[in-house]
């Protein structure tokens, strides 16, 4: 038998890189869920408006709570892992996210907007029916 080196890679650190992306992906995409279902429900008692659409005031509001969440997500995965300080650990969340986050949720609101404006009206999606 071979004596492990102090060195030797973790098994969480040897992951193919598509493995890597998926987990970094869905990692992004599950605070990007979870802030859309929470500001959805919540416009609902607070409803926002921005360009005379209550769509856009929502999708604003998403959008900074996503990016928040995001960035927590990754804060304090990274600060642990890499035991970091808490403003380098910031900067490293900030760096990890900020772009992919962007990303999913463009597409998203992408998708949306082609679902709400060109497939259905807003008024044909109540948010309170399952087919929301």
């Amino acid at each position: 038998m071979h004596a492990k080196s102090a060195h030797a890679t973790p098994p969480s650190m040897s992951k193919p890189f598509w493995e890597s992306v998926a987990v970094a992906a869905t990692h992004c995409g599950s605070g990007c869920a979870l802030a859309d279902l929470v500001v959805e429900w919540s416009v609902l008692a607070i409803p926002v408006v921005l360009f005379r659409s209550l769509v856009f005031g929502t999708w604003a509001v998403e959008y900074v709570i996503a990016f928040i969440f995001g960035i927590a997500f990754q804060y304090f995965t990274i600060k642990p892992m890499k035991q970091l300080s808490p403003r380098d650990a910031l900067i490293a969340a900030l760096k990890a996210d900020s772009l992919s986050l962007t990303a999913w949720q463009l597409g998203m609101y992408g998708w949306m907007a082609i679902a709400l404006f060109l497939l259905f009206s807003p008024a044909a999606l109540p948010k309170r029916e399952p087919t929301f």
